[in-house]
């Protein structure tokens, strides 16, 4: 049989469509960051469509935004300050998603002993870090007695909320970014995003790989921010840090920082930074907080005690202490 040459182009022009079918458009990063939630929020994802990239960053900024005016105890007409206003006096209407958090808030101070307490922020509301301003003896002694997450009072079926006594305040500052990039990576693999990351301050969650090789996440020297202690390789994980070099001023010698023990009432001293890693980032963001307050002693304890979750504190002196599996990561 003789093939024409004409036939042989319109055969090589059907295996170049059939090609350009079948092979995917090239995949490239696409990033975005922007000051919210208090601190500076970076979201970076790997997709072959341009246009559809930068829409869906769009909607991880518009995320962060959504939990912002939910959560925050700086703006007036949040949901959080709404309940901080009126809770003390009645029950109070809560949207089922905010609920939900401060239930599991309550649940991680019933399983840390009280380490974890968002109503911390009945002292913790006196403090301003950019001012440098801190509550008098007389205000943490008069204050103490509203540090306790026993004072929330639930109506499950009514989704609402009554704080027992005058003077409680929650706040979700040690859970609530976790929260919002677990959120965010979670609308991300919903959209079809295979690899991605979301920061906000230090609260990461990451999905899938960054390229072939793994996510490389460093934990700073609370001392330097130019050097790391440790370089861990994540894939499919959360990892949290809390340090008492995020807001913090020095006075007299004496550092005050944003991590309020609830038994005092005073920042917690024992340690200088802690790194949770685990599947789930708003746990490793309540967990970090709570064992910055428990101590190395008793947090790594609590570490070792749940098996999907690894963690790494640095004490005041520090002292580096790791729980048995983080070589494995």
């Amino acid at each position: 049989m003789v093939i024409s040459i004409r036939s042989i182009f319109q055969l090589q022009l059907v295996f170049i469509l059939l090609a350009l079918v079948v092979l995917p458009a090239q995949a490239e990063w696409f990033q975005e960051g922007q000051n919210k939630m208090g601190t500076r929020v970076f979201v970076k994802l790997w997709h072959e469509n341009a246009s559809k990239a930068q829409a869906l960053l769009a909607e991880s900024m518009a995320e962060f935004d959504r939990i912002e005016a939910s959560m925050s105890t700086y703006r007036a007409d949040s949901e959080i300050s709404q309940i901080n206003t009126r809770a003390a006096d009645g029950w109070v209407p809560v949207g089922e998603e905010l609920f939900s958090l401060i239930e599991r808030a309550v649940a991680m101070s019933e399983s840390t002993d009280g380490a974890f307490d968002i109503t911390y922020d009945s002292v913790g509301q006196f403090y301003n870090f950019r001012k440098h301003q801190r509550p008098s003896m007389d205000q943490v002694a008069e204050s103490l007695s509203s540090i306790d997450y026993h004072h929330l009072q639930f109506n499950t079926e009514a989704f609402t909320i009554h704080f027992s006594q005058p003077g409680v305040r929650i706040n979700l500052g040690g859970i609530a970014k976790g929260y919002a990039v677990e959120s965010v990576i979670r609308m991300l693999e919903e959209a079809g995003v295979k690899h991605a990351l979301a920061n906000a301050g230090g609260d990461t969650r990451v999905l899938g790989n960054r390229g072939e090789d793994p996510w490389i996440i460093g934990v700073r020297d609370p001392d330097d921010e130019m050097k790391f202690t440790a370089r861990l390789a994540l894939t499919d994980s959360a990892i949290s840090t809390s340090g008492d070099y995020e807001q913090f001023f020095v006075e007299d010698g004496t550092r005050y920082h944003h991590i309020i023990s609830p038994s005092t009432g005073n920042p917690a001293s024992a340690v200088r930074s802690v790194t949770i890693i685990g599947p789930d980032a708003t746990m490793t963001d309540g967990l970090s907080t709570s064992v910055f307050v428990m101590g190395p002693e008793a947090g790594i304890q609590l570490i070792e005690s749940l098996p999907d979750y690894e963690g790494i504190i640095i004490d005041k002196k520090h002292h580096v202490r790791y729980s048995t599996g983080v070589n494995s990561l």
